[in-house]
């Protein structure tokens, strides 16, 4: 380990800055969280990210948090990076709806990135809990593998409120049927099998909805309620992004992609973030869980190229200081790479890959060269401190070169990192 004298000075910043963290267990004392009291007063809104999904030491530390922050500070609502209309059914089994054992029912088609134990957290919280906490979810539908999710209610809100649209989404429902997936990685290949005319017919019917929905908001709020109508809109919408992701998919697959195209993901999972803002009360904080890529401040760019405007720097434009980007990385071990297998489950298959050393200027090699071994900073003091931070973190198991002390708020930095078993829950 470097001396004192060979530290950067973000280095030697962050050895005596940085909080020693003691359990990576979930079950363990919460005592060492305390610190994060202080650092995220006055924040609204806390995400945690991961450099990687399926990782056995993020999914463990996120858990740690989310107890923290839901039994002593407060936080009433966990949004994940999940599907928007899917969450619906399993916030209401959070609040103790249906049978402990129906999750498995809920989830059988998900991406395993996580979620069935953070949402079992919840469930036992709330059978005691004064204010019960919510479950939201943010996404476009099936992790981009199927627009289903979100048409499916947009069909039964339109055969109450407005039955003359039942062909248009009936229409527009058999050719998402056709090509349908668990992910994106299994529906994209599949949407680019589609005729041109099936494309561009979806992509019409989905924007004449829209466009009606939107105009005859009158007639739709004197046939249903306010909730109602916002909710099949956000779902409409949802469907709306996930078609335009697949072209720009198609077209990044293809090499044609264009500057930043598949951003329109994640402006969706901002504004539902707001979109759920808007519903809570002015109290409510909410811890909000998605890829570190997604949470980020700072545009995407590898390469020198523009690829990606993510979640986080809409949410930061909107809410400011009261958004904090907290990225969880490791320092070296393992991670899950994926890699597009239309023969594998989801569409993709994992590989267990070796971290390759951290790379000199990188928020890893700052944590590494401390030696405070698990452990998480607050980087925005040295961001009013004008210090040159890191300019590299890790992505899965390359490195993205961005202004880590400007993309994210804190981060936490684990030891080492493992992949876990991926397997539908």
């Amino acid at each position: 380990m470097p001396t004192a004298t060979d530290r950067t000075p973000f280095t030697d910043w962050l050895h005596r800055h940085a909080i020693p963290l003691s359990h990576l267990d979930p079950a363990a004392p919460l005592d060492d969280l305390e610190p994060l009291r202080a650092v995220l007063d006055g924040v609204r809104v806390v995400a945690l990210g991961e450099h990687s999904h399926f990782i056995d030491e993020f999914a463990a530390l996120r858990g740690r948090i989310l107890r923290f922050l839901v039994e002593r500070c407060g936080f009433t609502v966990l949004a994940f990076e999940y599907g928007f209309s899917e969450a619906i059914p399993l916030d209401a089994w959070v609040q103790g709806h249906g049978a402990d054992d129906a999750l498995s029912a809920l989830l059988a088609s998900s991406v395993p990135i996580g979620l069935p134990e953070p949402l079992r957290f919840l469930r036992r919280h709330n059978r005691s809990a004064a204010t019960p906490v919510h479950f939201a979810g943010i996404d476009v539908p099936a992790a981009g593998g199927s627009l289903l999710p979100a048409l499916d209610p947009v069909a039964d809100y339109l055969r109450r409120i407005d039955p003359e649209s039942l062909p248009a989404v009936r229409g527009a429902i058999t050719i998402a049927a056709s090509f349908a997936g668990d992910s994106a990685a299994a529906a994209a290949p599949a949407w680019a099998r589609l005729t041109t005319a099936e494309q561009d017919t979806l992509t019409a019917l989905l924007a004449r909805l829209h466009v009606r929905f939107r105009a005859l908001r009158p007639l739709y709020l004197s046939r249903g309620d306010q909730h109602g109508y916002d909710t099949a809109l956000r779902c409409l919408e949802a469907a709306c992004h996930g078609d335009y992701t697949f072209r720009a998919m198609a077209a990044l697959f293809a090499g044609e992609g264009l500057t930043a195209d598949t951003s329109a993901r994640d402006s969706y999972m901002a504004e539902s973030l707001l979109w759920h803002l808007d519903r809570l009360p002015r109290a409510a904080r909410v811890v909000l869980v998605a890829h570190n890529a997604h949470i980020q401040k700072t545009p995407i760019v590898f390469d020198g190229h523009l690829t990606g405007f993510p979640m986080g720097q809409h949410l930061h434009d909107a809410l400011g200081d009261s958004y904090f980007a907290l990225g969880l990385t490791s320092v070296t071990g393992r991670t899950a790479e994926m890699r597009r297998d239309e023969e594998a489950s989801f569409g993709f298959s994992i590989h267990d890959t070796p971290l390759e050393p951290a790379v000199p200027g990188s928020i890893e090699a700052a944590f590494a060269d401390t030696g405070l071994g698990l452990s998480v900073a607050d980087l925005r003091p040295a961001r009013a401190a004008e210090l040159t931070g890191p300019d590299h973190i890790r992505m899965q198991s390359i490195y993205q070169r961005t202004p880590v002390i400007d993309a994210f708020d804190g981060i936490l930095s684990a030891p080492t990192s493992s992949p876990t078993t991926l397997e539908k829950p």
